[in-house]
């Protein structure tokens, strides 16, 4: 996977000089801008100073002075820092490591000895991610501060687009909505692509491998079955919360298995929407029945 047109910057954080120079020759070879850092308190230095400079951040998990969960701890409380994405790289990937890790807010993982397809996979994969998580705060910043005071509303959407579009409205009728159009967004895009569409993990990690994506997507869209399907979405408003009600006219899906990202998913291209809706956009995500309806809420008070 090459990275997103733009020469991403990715910040290289490792106590080892000879893993910062080889990770930064592989990544510089493959069109990536490298900065990088001797430990977890030099990257916070550079990270702090600069909040907007990096793309990905690759952090090594055991370092002196500031270790990688440390320093993935303070970005996550960084309100510009805690949507970048961070890389977890050990050189033991244990399953209670990696919990650990994806508890902090490591949703990337990579191992040690590297496998350079794998680094570059997994850091494009970051890269467009987080490319995407810009474009869409772009689109919250031409949302009318006015929508604020809406107290109730429905919507109703049938394609990718127009839920990147609703998102974006919604979004900015919260006091954050930079953190809350992540998540929403994503929670609506699932809703067409997974739940009227019915296109499943499986299918779409093969559908990223192969570049077929997006024209199974229009394929599906036109199939008579689908063309009539819609996403429901309820506002509502009080002085105690703000919730988001999403239902699709799918089967449903098994939403357990994605609250969190599951270890062995960790170095997937894809599955990570949901749990960062739960840990990063809502006070709460509730799913109902069999997994065709959401409600994510936050809290005002």
């Amino acid at each position: 996977m090459s990275p997103p047109a733009q020469n991403p910057h990715v910040l290289v954080v490792d106590d080892s000089a000879l893993d910062r120079k080889l990770l930064a020759q592989y990544l510089s070879r493959d069109g990536y801008t490298v900065e990088t850092a001797a430990d977890g308190l030099e990257a916070w230095d550079l990270l702090e100073r600069q909040s907007d400079r990096f793309d990905v951040v690759l952090l090594d998990r055991v370092m002196p002075r500031l270790t990688g969960l440390e320093l993935l701890t303070r970005m996550k409380e960084h309100p510009h820092l805690r949507i970048v994405p961070a890389i977890l790289q050990t050189a033991s990937a244990t399953r209670d490591e990696m919990v650990e890790g994806i508890r902090a807010g490591a949703y990337y993982y990579l191992t040690k000895p590297y496998d350079v397809e794998m680094l570059l996979s997994v850091v494009a994969t970051a890269a467009a991610d987080y490319a995407h998580y810009k474009h869409l705060q772009q689109e919250v910043r031409k949302g009318l501060k006015s929508l604020r005071l809406l107290h109730e509303a429905v919507l109703v959407l049938q394609t990718v687009e127009q839920a990147h579009d609703v998102g974006a409205i919604l979004s900015s009728t919260c006091p954050d909505p930079y953190r809350v159009v992540v998540g929403l967004t994503e929670l609506l895009v699932n809703a067409v692509e997974h739940g009227n569409l019915g296109i499943t993990y499986d299918e779409k990690t093969s559908l990223n491998a192969d570049g077929g994506w997006n024209a199974e997507v229009a394929r599906r869209m036109s199939l008579p079955e689908n063309e009539v399907k819609r996403v429901e979405v309820r506002f509502e408003r009080t002085d105690e919360r703000i919730s988001f009600t999403i239902r699709d006219e799918g089967r449903g899906f098994d939403w357990r298995r994605y609250l969190e990202v599951d270890p062995q998913r960790a170095f997937d291209t894809h599955g990570r929407g949901i749990a960062m809706a739960n840990r990063l956009s809502f006070s709460t995500l509730e799913y109902r029945g069999c997994g065709n309806e959401v409600v994510g809420t936050i809290s005002l008070k």
